[in-house]
């Protein structure tokens, strides 16, 4: 009898022998895309940061509102800001096209930097929340929210008082880190572009319309990117195996190195935490080590501006970034931990303490933003 053989017989069966072509293909198809999409957010982005630049005249009414004249104000200011758009990339990219326009100081520049880090965490706590609402498997994700919350507060003021020194005492002015080419390459790519916004819109619309295509980017380099809530198994296995605080940290950095968003970086931290392969303990040094490599993308937006002092005050940042990580982990890790649990365990016991916590992470930023004249 004519016929393919049975399959117990060596047969193959109809369509198997090129399947794996299909998955390739397939496979090959969705990197394609991924790249594709990953090259226009960075063409984007440099438009973007060169868009805030032009535009940075026009939010000049609106800081003069909100009297943002001095470091306080800034760091309020941006704290608020990063709650908004639930990241604090953009924030940070505002900063510094601000002074790069010259409407703030250095000083106010850097404290709106650390402001943006103080807001950023928030979306983990948003993300726990809604974990909590549509699962209802008890609170655990906002739990983790509040811990890297905590850890992000407790990390960024000293921070912020050893970053202001080491910009004051000038230590890091000679610091520069020139690419050849780049200005040239960024007049090519995206000038035109601009002149045409900036052309058609007075320059508080030119400005909307910079912090709407940063944010377009981050969304754009967020699809682009592989969905890390739903990382194989190997990747799982690897992060619950590296639970010290130094190899924790270390994932930390790597992460939010890769993806080029913390926010992408600490909202994995709810699914891989629900799922028993991050323990609460390996959280705190994950949150630190998250929190300084966060800075790449706003130092590769001082290359974009070319301005020296910009990168020096984005340095100034990471320096005292990894100098407090290094020395709460090396030091005071342990004291250190078990008050950001103690503390976490205690808000996320009633709604009543909940409530308390989350009325005074808004009302903070409020009263630096208004408070001091």
């Amino acid at each position: 009898m004519d016929g393919p053989a049975p399959l117990e017989q060596g047969g193959i069966a109809p369509g198997a022998a090129v399947r794996p072509l299909r998955l390739r293909l397939a496979l090959g198809g969705a990197v394609l895309r991924r790249t594709a999409m990953a090259l226009g957010a960075l063409w984007l982005f440099v438009i973007a940061v060169r868009t805030l630049s032009s535009g940075a005249k026009g939010i000049e009414p609106l800081l003069d509102l909100l009297s943002v004249n001095n470091p306080v104000n800034a760091l309020g200011f941006a704290w608020l800001g990063a709650y908004g758009v639930l990241s604090g990339s953009p924030i940070a990219a505002i900063a510094v096209t601000l002074f790069d326009g010259g409407l703030i100081s250095r000083i106010e520049a850097f404290a709106m930097l650390n402001g943006s880090r103080f807001g950023a965490s928030f979306i983990v706590l948003v993300v726990g929340f809604m974990s909590y609402i549509r699962n209802r498997r008890g609170p655990d994700g906002v739990y983790i929210g509040v811990i890297a919350l905590l850890t992000a507060f407790a990390m960024n003021l000293p921070v912020l008082f050893l970053g202001v020194a080491l910009l004051r005492s000038g230590l890091l002015d000679g610091a520069r880190f020139d690419l050849p080419g780049l200005t040239s390459l960024v007049e090519v790519i995206a000038d035109p572009a601009v002149h045409r916004i900036t052309d058609a819109f007075s320059p508080t619309l030119v400005f909307v319309a910079g912090v709407a295509l940063v944010l377009l980017t981050f969304q754009l380099f967020d699809r682009a990117l592989p969905q890390l809530e739903a990382a194989d198994q190997r990747f799982e296995r690897l992060v619950a195996f590296l639970h010290r605080r130094w190899a924790m940290f270390a994932v930390g950095l790597l992460m939010t190195s890769m993806t080029m968003s913390v926010s992408i970086s600490l909202t994995v931290l709810v699914p891989l935490s629900l799922k028993g392969y991050i323990r609460r303990d390996g959280i705190v040094p994950y949150v630190m080590g998250a929190n300084i490599s966060t800075w790449i993308d706003t130092l590769i937006a001082t290359l974009l501006l070319g301005n020296p002092d910009a990168f020096v005050i984005v340095l100034a940042e990471m320096v005292s970034g990894f100098t407090v990580a290094l020395v709460v982990l090396s030091l005071w890790y342990r004291p250190f931990e078990g008050a950001i649990l103690c503390l976490t365990h205690w808000i996320v016991a009633s709604r009543r303490s909940l409530a308390v916590f989350l009325g005074a992470i808004f009302m903070m930023p409020l009263v630096l933003l208004f408070a001091v004249p």
